[in-house]
């Protein structure tokens, strides 16, 4: 297919009136002027957004923890009514909460997800029954197939992060009773992981890494291990870690290991370009370095760090020493992007008491510095062929609505700026994955049936 757009926001920079060619979903040519029989997009085109950190089934529970109690509510007490919360979460719950999630993403510019998966076993905390699945030597992917389907159905590209939970703390601490649905030995997780990869093979435009939780959750033995297994697949998969989120995992972190967290894991792991550290909120400089000299990803979550209080990530020296950043919707308070880039913006002006601090020497607009540097990184931390437009980058794009769009700064220059800083209403129109239509006119062919499992599904929940 041919896609004419007036405005378009390329590799290097805004450009107008240029046609795209898109075969197999790969982006094979840009020519200016219209081509006959293009058709036209009916607004402004840049790149889509990609999630760099999920935990879907958390879209069920969203709102459910905003009253006060007794004493201080912190990350940790949010954690104690998330697992009361999924001891009744079947199967079908988990593929209904990510189908509803992932076509909110996809309206609000979202075009692909890293999926922080580590909801594995049945409510008991034991292994799915093979017949259940489709594949009887899959059964401990039962709940990653669920996932894999939702992303099917919904059409959003999909990074699935099978996640390795072992250890409630440091010590290896006896996980708790609310724990038991996440945990498997070393030996099942990478099977499960072998199990994953197979799956994906069945599922278009879906690729598989591996997530250690937290170096709370695993030790240095089964973490070395599951690297080494999933770089035996795929010497390129995305690895990712929640680390430093809280300042407790700090202090328990130096009282356990004598060292900081991202600090004991630069001395103990071969970090590279594939790892996309999550959160990485309390770091020192050092760590800020050394998370940079080994080209790994920051994957920041600002709607939900300040929804649990976690703390602000150091975003202004990081991207001055020029580190990369992506970002994720998490526990999904918020699935929308440009809210993520807008408090990624205004932290640091909070911080710093300054303005239009994330814009470079090379590039002033803060909307465009950010959208571009986020969409990079998160398809750096996904392994994904995706983050910009340009000839062999596969078409995920995301068309602005004009009538919305009109009411902002005219010129493109400035399109970006207003539309994370001052838009009112989801700009988004159209939303093209891997050369298909996903969303036409904010529109998802899926999203009544979608909406209304969604629906019957928080009435039950909210009632038990």
């Amino acid at each position: 297919m041919k896609l004419y757009a007036e405005n378009i926001l390329l590799n290097d920079g805004w450009a107008s009136k240029q046609t795209i060619t898109i075969e197999k979903g790969i982006i094979t040519a840009v020519d200016a002027g219209k081509i006959e029989g293009a058709e036209i997009a009916k607004g402004a085109v840049i790149p889509g957004m990609v999630n760099c950190h999920s935990h879907a089934f958390q879209r069920a529970f969203a709102g459910f923890s905003e009253q006060g109690s007794e004493g201080q509510d912190s990350f940790w007490t949010w954690r104690k009514i998330m697992y009361q919360f999924l001891a009744q979460l079947t199967e079908l719950d988990a593929k209904n909460i990510a189908k509803q999630l992932y076509i909110e993403m996809l309206k609000m510019g979202y075009t692909r997800v890293a999926e922080f998966h580590y909801l594995h076993h049945d409510i008991d905390g034991s292994t799915y029954n093979s017949s259940v699945t489709r594949d009887k030597s899959a059964s401990l992917a039962t709940m990653a197939q669920a996932i894999f389907d939702a992303a099917k159905e919904s059409g959003i590209g999909l990074t699935l992060l099978p996640v390795l939970y072992q250890h409630s703390g440091f010590g290896e601490q006896t996980p708790s009773d609310g724990q038991k649905r996440f945990i498997n030995s070393t030996e099942q997780f990478n099977q499960l992981v072998s199990d994953c990869f197979t799956l994906s093979e069945q599922y278009s435009n879906t690729n598989v890494g591996i997530a250690p939780h937290s170096l709370r959750a695993v030790d240095k033995t089964s973490l070395l291990s599951a690297v080494k297994h999933v770089r035996s697949l795929d010497n390129q998969a995305p690895i990712h870690i929640h680390i430093s989120e809280q300042q407790k995992e700090v202090d328990d972190c130096l009282a356990h290991f004598g060292q900081r967290p991202v600090q004991w894991l630069l001395d103990n792991v071969e970090l590279d370009k594939h790892w996309c550290l999550i959160h990485a909120t309390h770091i020192d400089e050092a760590e800020r370095k050394g998370i940079i000299a080994k080209e790994a990803i920051a994957g920041i979550c600002p709607t939900t760090e300040a929804n649990l209080g976690d703390g602000i990530f150091p975003t202004t020296e990081f991207l001055a020493e020029k580190g990369t950043i992506a970002i994720g919707s998490d526990s999904h308070i918020s699935v929308n992007p440009i809210e993520e880039l807008r408090w990624l913006e205004y932290a640091q002006r909070l911080i710093k008491q300054q303005r239009a601090i994330l814009a470079t020497d090379e590039q002033a607009s803060v909307g465009q510095n950010l959208w571009q540097q986020a969409a990079i990184g998160g398809a750096q931390s996904t392994n994904s062929n995706t983050g910009s437009l340009a000839i062999g980058k596969q078409a995920d794009l995301l068309v602005l609505d004009k009538d919305k769009t009109k009411l902002f700064a005219s010129a493109s220059q400035q399109l970006l700026d207003s539309m994370i800083f001052a838009s009112q209403q989801n700009p988004v129109s159209d939303v093209m994955v891997n050369g298909v239509w996903q969303i036409k006119a904010q529109q998802h062919v899926e999203q009544e049936q979608a909406s209304d499992n969604f629906a019957n599904l928080l009435v039950r929940l909210s009632a038990s």
